[in-house]
Order: C-alpha cells, then structure tokens, then sequence
C-alpha cells in the first residue's frame, strides 16, 4: 500500500490496477462519509447532451443489475444513513453519510450504483418531470437563476457557460442507451475516486475496494484525466447584458473570469473576494450599501475555480430606484482596494477572519469529506486546513495590491442586470 504524508500525514492513499484512486482519512466519531467523486460534469457533455451529467446523478439511484429505485432508496435509510449525490461543472459526487458500523454496506451500494446502474426507460420517464419540477423551482428565484446567466455571458458559446439542470425539451428526449452512453464514457475507474472519512482501518477500506471494484474494467491510473478532453473557452471579452425578467427587484451581476484551480495567485484572490463581499457581515460591501445605507438585504461575492479557467462575481438585489447608486458604490470599493495597499493591521485582520471561518467550516465533517474529495481528484493529493491557512498567513498587501488591479479593473469585468 501506497501512504502519502504530504500535507498533514493524517491521511492514506491507494490506486487499484484499474486505475481507481482511494483516499482516506480517520476520524473519531460514530459517522463516517464515504463516496465517489467521478471527473465528468456539465462541461463534458456532447452538444446534444445537456443536462445529461446532472440527469445521470438523479437516475444511478433508479436501479441497478441486481436492485430495483425502492431496494436502493431503503437500503441505506433502513439503518438511519443517508444517500446523496450533486453535479456541477466538472465533477458528479454520489456519496452516504451512516454510523460507522454500516461502512460495509455503504460502500457496497455506492458501488452497485455507480458502476452498475441500468438507467430503466419507464424511471427516466418518471424523473425527467422531477428535474423539471427543479428547473422551474430554480428559475422561479432570479437571485440564484442569475449565477447561471452570468456564467453564459463570461464563458459564451463554451460548455463551461451551460446550466447545470439542462432544458426540459432536452430532457425529453433522453434514454436508456443515452444515459448509459455517458456513463460508459466517463464512470470508469481510472476517472473516479474513492474517499473515506472515518473511523474505518485503512487496509479494510483497500480489501474491500479489491472485492467490490477491483473487477472494473478500466485503464491506468493517470492521475487527472480531463487535461486531454477538455476544451478550454475561448479568450475572455468583457461584456454587458440586460435582461427584462419582470421581478420587483433589480438584480445585479458584476465579475469576470478568475483564476483556475492550480493559479498560485488563487490564494490571494481567495483574502479579497472574502474581505470584499464575504460571509462576514463586516465585509467591505456589507458596510457599504446595507450597514450604512439600508439599500439591499444581501449582497456578496463569490469566487469559484476551474481546472483551467474561474470566476468572481459581485451579486446584489436591490429597488430598482436605487441600481446606480449601488453599482457606483461596489466600483468605488473595488477602486479602493486596487488603488490602496492594505496596511499591516487591515491585512493582519483580514488573515485572521479568513483563517478563523475556514476553522468555523471545518466542524463540518460533511463538508470536509466532500472537499477532501474535491480536492484529490483534481490535484491527487490532499492539501490540510494547517496548509491553507498557512498560504493566507504569507501574503502580502503587495501580492494583494497585485491581484486587485488585475482582476478587479473596471474595463475587465462584466456585468449582467434582470430588470423587473
């Protein structure tokens, strides 16, 4: 057995001769989390495909060579554990949360269903009114409809700018052999990942892996399979779009493409995006244009990183009387921090908020698992809280300075705008 002590030294590693990577670390509690994280999401579907990564994720759990939707939805639920799974841009999770003594039978149905999964076209029937019950849920609150929209413009023309959920017209027309199609394609093991995050012996978690997978037919492991595959989106061009989609708000969408998931400048991008429009209700834009001023109830902005592209966003709903004064505001704080260095307090406190929320964050075992997961399948090899934090303590108010005039320059950012 192959055992990595890069980070931390906390957790184990180990490649299957099908190229399947596990990855494990221990944990003291009851709960264990265990699941696959399968390199293949919306940005890798075909032309004709969309919505097919996130339809896939819905239907594994509708029967399998040996089980039938019921026998799967009971099976983990019977000894009070959970079954989960989530799509995004490029990576399709499915994963169980349970007591630890049930890891044996967690693992066996992920298995089942990852690997084995038949697609029945009278389910897929069945669950396409279910996922468009979900898009028209999701399209019925603006304030999250516009993430997507906004990613349309930054990333126009290119996968990477495509819903999640796909369209109803689309789904329509999906089958059996389209779904299995998809899964042949992606859902092998060489592009997957196995993680544990409990209190499992680790040479259990491995035997284990030999019986259940081991038989699966895949190539070698090759680390990160999306390198050759993927195409990478066009040069970015700064745009505007307004979109009458009569709401009693204005929302407000202003960003740009941000740095991918390897960028070292990451991390400091990361300190600002938190320091401008983070959780914090004393982030920059929070005082701005809700302490001070009362003009919104949310507003906030988000970073999000790609294997070879990312982006920043700024989101604000606001009365649509008070639009410009907003927008004004949000590029005057975008204005301060490009043209004003921090000094040896602002950046000190800063570090210390952001170290202190990824603590916060952590005693979310879920979540921890699921970014471990995140995490290994993407740089095969797990980076620790300690190591994190540690990059945030490094920086400088230069690097800072540096990141803000490239990334937050009026003339380089974008911005969309639903009018009611």
């Amino acid at each position: 057995m192959e055992h990595l002590n890069e980070t931390n030294g906390k957790y184990s590693t180990y490649i299957l001769a099908n190229g399947l990577r596990i990855i494990h670390e221990p944990l003291a509690s009851r709960v264990a989390y265990c699941g696959f994280a399968v390199d293949a999401g919306t940005r890798d579907e075909m032309p004709d495909e969309q919505g097919m990564a996130h339809f896939v994720e819905h239907l594994i759990f509708k029967g399998t060579h040996k089980r039938r939707a019921w026998h799967i939805l009971n099976r983990m639920e019977n000894v009070g554990g959970d079954l989960n799974a989530y799509t995004n841009k490029e990576e399709t999770v499915i994963y169980s949360a349970f007591l630890v003594e049930h890891f044996s039978r967690a693992f066996e149905l992920l298995a089942d269903i990852v690997f084995h999964s038949t697609f029945p076209q009278h389910e897929i029937e069945k669950e396409t009114e279910v996922i468009i019950d979900e898009i028209q849920s999701y399209e019925d609150n603006p304030a999250e409809l516009i993430f997507d929209d906004f990613e349309d413009l930054i990333f126009r023309g290119h996968p990477l700018g495509r819903n999640i959920l796909g369209n109803p017209e689309q789904l329509r027309t999906f089958r059996t052999e389209d779904a299995v199609a998809f899964t042949r394609r992606y859902y092998r093991p060489e592009n997957a990942i196995f993680f544990v995050l409990g209190d499992v012996d680790f040479r259990r978690v491995v035997r284990l892996a030999e019986k259940l997978v081991g038989n699966v037919a895949g190539g070698t492991a090759t680390g990160n399979s999306s390198d050759n595959r993927r195409m990478p989106p066009l040069p970015y061009v700064p745009d505007r779009l307004v979109m009458k989609k009569g709401t009693n708000q204005t929302h407000v969408m202003i960003g740009a493409r941000g740095y991918n998931a390897y960028d070292e400048k990451r991390t400091a991008l990361y300190l600002l995006n938190n320091l401008l429009g983070g959780p914090g209700m004393n982030s920059r834009l929070n005082v701005a244009l809700r302490e001070r001023r009362g003009l919104v109830y949310n507003v906030e902005s988000n970073l999000t990183a790609y294997t070879d592209t990312g982006t920043f966003c700024i989101y604000f709903g606001c009365d649509p009387d008070d639009v410009d004064l907003c927008t004004r505001l949000v590029y005057k704080e975008l204005r301060r921090l490009r043209d004003t260095r921090l000094t040896t307090s602002q950046l000190a406190a800063a570090q210390k908020q952001l170290i202190g929320q990824i603590g916060v964050a952590s005693d979310n075992n879920e979540n921890n698992a699921l970014g471990m997961a995140k995490t290994f399948l993407h740089y095969n090899r797990y980076e620790s809280q300690e190591a994190i934090c540690r990059r945030i303590s490094q920086l400088t108010s230069d690097q800072l300075l540096e990141v803000a005039n490239e990334m937050l320059g009026e003339d380089y950012l974008s911005e969309l705008v639903y009018l009611g």
